[in-house]
């Protein structure tokens, strides 16, 4: 199957000669890891079947967070991690869009404006929720940051999953929304949004920059019900370690264009984009986060620091549970899901099992090319 990293290790060398120094280090430092990812230039192990004999040659992953061959893997890790933390109940997902005026800016000083959308949006929405006419308590909240829509482009948003339902004030009682199929009013959420922006971007010294009318024009806030349990949870993992385009919606590569598919946010039909090499690896690339920034974060009662509060609702919600004694769905169960298959039986034979008989040593060095495994000899 076709892989971003075959992209970059066929037109990346002449992308990099073209632009040189133009190129951010944390933008070739993602390419060197894509390029390398489950080569031997990262090292692995030999395993051999212990029936068969059959060996099998096993690379390492880079385990950078922009390469999609490792991020499946991650998603994985973090819904066992989530499963924990998570509050039965239903949820919605809130959204959060920056402006067109914005994007120059987020793009200039990209670690600066994404957090300011970040902890804004988080700000809005619990001032918002605390108003006993929508909620009138503390919710738990976590937010996702995006960066691209369905065609690469350039589209810095937020994902909020919310919690239907909060703690109340003084902890000992959990409160359902005032409208039981309704949250919070979109319209009013975007200006409190909008204002605590331009409050952020002047204390960072980074409003004189930004033309007038962005203050005054509607700001894009959407909020929809996403489901209950392990579903909004499976939901919103879609969105935790998803890269700007999975390898699988490559189509075609030949070596000047490439082509992939992309289901139109409007008609919802399947349609093909065609870039060139370069313009693909452009796009790719401008949604590398800055070094250190932190993605996924956790707000009200999923924040780390309000532990004891989460437990308070936890009980309170498994108490009414109890005594409702009303049938749960069993595709809202943790425990409902198979368990992965095992990948230790031998793919030749499917009689024995692959064990682990030799490491193989990473080339560290960067400019030495990776050697391909010795040929197996009858």
């Amino acid at each position: 199957m076709l892989a971003v990293a075959d992209i970059f290790r066929e037109a990346g060398p002449a992308y990099r000669e073209r632009f040189g120094a133009r190129i951010p280090s944390s933008w070739l430092e993602v390419m060197r890891d894509i390029e390398r990812c489950r080569t031997p230039a990262l090292g692995g192990h030999l395993r051999q079947c212990d029936h068969c004999t059959h060996l099998q040659y096993s690379y390492h992953s880079c385990r950078n967070r922009h390469c999609p061959k490792c991020q499946g893997d991650s998603t994985q890790r973090w819904l066992d991690e989530q499963r924990a933390r998570l509050l039965p109940g239903p949820y919605y997902l809130v959204t959060f869009t920056i402006p067109d005026q914005l994007r120059a800016l987020a793009r200039s000083h990209p670690k600066i404006v994404y957090g300011i959308l970040m902890s804004c949006a988080a700000q809005a929405l619990r001032r918002l929720l605390a108003d006993p006419r929508w909620l009138g308590a503390r919710p738990g909240m976590l937010a996702v940051l995006h960066s691209w829509t369905r065609t690469l482009l350039y589209h810095p948003h937020a994902h909020f999953l919310v919690t239907a339902g909060g703690l109340t004030g003084d902890g000992h009682a959990w409160r359902r929304p005032a409208r039981p199929d309704f949250l919070i009013p979109c319209r009013a959420l975007s200006v409190i949004f909008r204002a605590k922006v331009r409050q952020a971007l002047a204390q960072a010294k980074l409003l004189d920059s930004i033309p007038p009318k962005t203050w005054t024009k509607k700001w894009v806030v959407h909020c929809r019900h996403v489901g209950e349990g392990q579903r909004a949870l499976l939901y919103v993992a879609r969105y935790v370690h998803r890269v700007a385009i999975s390898n699988s919606r490559l189509e075609s590569f030949d070596l000047q264009r490439v082509t992939f598919r992309y289901r139109d946010s409007h008609s919802g039909q399947l349609r093909r984009c065609i870039l060139s090499a370069d313009q693909f690896i452009s796009r790719f690339l401008q949604h590398v986060l800055p070094h250190r920034f932190t993605k996924v974060r956790y707000y009200g009662l999923f924040s780390p620091r309000c532990r004891d509060a989460l437990e308070r609702a936890r009980a309170l919600l498994r108490q009414a549970q109890e005594t409702a004694e009303v049938d749960r769905d069993p595709e809202d169960s943790p425990r409902d899901t198979e368990p992965p298959a095992s990948n230790d039986r031998c793919p030749v034979c499917r009689l024995g099992r692959m064990t682990v008989v030799a490491d193989l040593t990473p080339h560290h060095r960067r400019e030495a090319r990776p050697r391909a495994p010795p040929v197996q000899r009858p």
